[in-house]
């Protein structure tokens, strides 16, 4: 089984494709929890039909919400599910939490509590606007 848990960035897009897949033994599990991009859906997607991969578990895509045409929505060896992994009591309180402080700051003119929480061209000027 391969399990994903790493960040989204230059050096981990398209990490996983047609030759890390091959690597693994054949009837291997695909956990994907980590973001959308990481894999290659379409490298994937080979594998799973060709037989080479027995199953996948996909909370995250390169696309989201998954297109309802996309063939892993339906593909009998594939669990998707809807970007749940954080979706827990305490992960909640976490999201929300950070979410409240970075409003405050923002208001009284400070950077936002989490870092990278404002992700728009302008940043905080545009925000402070």
């Amino acid at each position: 089984m391969l399990s994903l848990h790493c960040p989204l960035d230059a050096t981990t897009r398209g990490l996983i494709g047609a030759a890390e897949l091959a690597l693994l033994p054949r009837g291997a599990i695909l956990v994907h929890t980590a973001r959308g991009g990481i894999v290659d859906e379409a490298a994937l997607l080979a594998a799973l039909d060709g037989g080479h991969l027995a199953w996948a578990g996909l909370d995250v895509f390169e696309r989201e919400p998954l297109d309802l045409a996309s063939p892993l929505r339906g593909h009998p060896r594939v669990l998707p599910t809807p970007h749940l992994a954080a979706n827990t009591p305490r992960g909640a309180v976490g999201m929300s939490t950070g979410a409240a402080e970075s409003i405050v700051a923002v208001l009284a003119g400070r950077l936002p509590a989490l870092q990278g929480a404002i992700v728009v061209p302008g940043g905080l000027r545009l925000a402070a606007a």
